[in-house]
């Protein structure tokens, strides 16, 4: 997993609440299990119409937020089902912090397993973002998370909080696997001890 320390980017505005994972990445782009790919699918349903064209509105098809590297977004955000591919097609199509009132807990959780930042802040900052996010190509953000701000385009600061454990994995680039491998040598020496007090249990059958 790649570490996050400070990202720099152009931030896109989605002011939908309850925005659910189906909407992020809809059930039919579920039987791959590949992170890589999805990115074309993300919010497929609102930014291609029935014909498979873009629709010109929505915000990620418009030519200021294509490259968008940060989602500021409505409250409950991450809502319905469980789906991991929802991070997974975030992180494809380029956004790797999304910002918003409050997540649901899942997706909040997927998020740091893979490498995504989601912020929570109170109503107010997230209307000044908005208002931010609105600039089209001069809406870029700088978040920093070692030292917990957002910087706005015009040089204010927005300070945020974050779980110490969860930070401390975002920075190192750690999820599950990361942090197990931190243990090698604790396991090494566990299986090699097990080899000597019951040697059945190693024995080739």
């Amino acid at each position: 997993m790649n570490k996050f320390t400070t990202l720099t980017g152009v931030a896109a505005p989605l002011p939908m609440i309850n925005v659910d994972t189906d909407k992020i990445i809809p059930k039919q782009f579920l039987k791959t299990i590949k992170r890589t790919g999805l990115g074309k699918a993300l919010f497929f349903e609102m930014r291609y119409d029935d014909q498979g064209k873009e629709r010109p509105d929505f915000v990620l098809n418009k030519p200021a937020y294509r490259a968008a590297k940060i989602l500021v977004a409505g409250a409950n955000f991450g809502c319905g089902s469980s789906r991991e591919h929802a991070p997974w097609a975030l992180l494809d199509f380029g956004i790797s912090c999304v910002i918003a009132e409050d997540f649901a807990d899942i997706f909040h959780n997927n998020c740091f397993k893979n490498g995504i930042l989601p912020i929570k802040l109170a109503k107010e900052e997230m209307a000044k973002l908005f208002d931010d996010a609105e600039r089209g190509a001069n809406a870029t953000l700088t978040v920093d998370l070692d030292s917990q701000t957002i910087r706005g385009p015009d040089g204010g600061t927005i300070h945020f909080e974050i779980d110490p454990f969860l930070k401390h994995l975002l920075l190192n680039g750690l999820d599950d696997v990361g942090l197990t491998m931190q243990k090698n040598a604790k396991i090494d020496g566990y299986e090699e001890k097990q080899k000597h007090l019951q040697p059945w249990l190693a024995a080739k059958s």
